[in-house]
């Protein structure tokens, strides 16, 4: 699977897509496939303020449990709901129907993220 061009992508292996105010988050090819099969996502409630760094979901496979952490101060202001029910659509889509939440970011700095080119050779060197 292509890491998209079109976003950044943190060490917690989390990707992010921003639009104006609003980053949209999920996460990435990599870190679903050492996952193995995701069976459950914990979404955090609309409205709830998250600081950077901060652990925002957690994302539950027949291996273990993870979390993800918020790479931008925020508020929730969407969760995906599909995940409730198809949890499964994060290995399957990690990048489009797998997102997990998006914030409401009063000032987002992606500079000390990666791109994909960046990102694919720091997943290589986790292998």
């Amino acid at each position: 699977m292509t890491t998209p061009a079109d976003r950044k992508y943190t060490t917690e292996h989390v990707w992010v897509q921003t639009e104006k105010d609003v980053v949209t988050l999920g996460v990435t090819n990599y870190a679903q496939e050492q996952l193995t099969d995701i069976v459950f996502v914990e979404l955090p409630d609309i409205g709830r303020r998250v600081k950077a760094g901060e652990s925002i979901a957690v994302v539950e496979s027949t291996k273990s449990t993870s979390d993800v952490y918020a790479p931008v101060t925020g508020s929730v202001v969407a969760v995906n709901e599909e995940l409730v029910n198809h949890p499964e659509k994060v290995n399957e889509s990690p990048y489009e129907e797998g997102w997990i939440v998006k914030l409401k970011a009063p000032s987002v700095d992606v500079s000390k993220m990666m791109d994909a080119a960046a990102y694919d050779a720091f997943a290589a060197k986790q292998s």
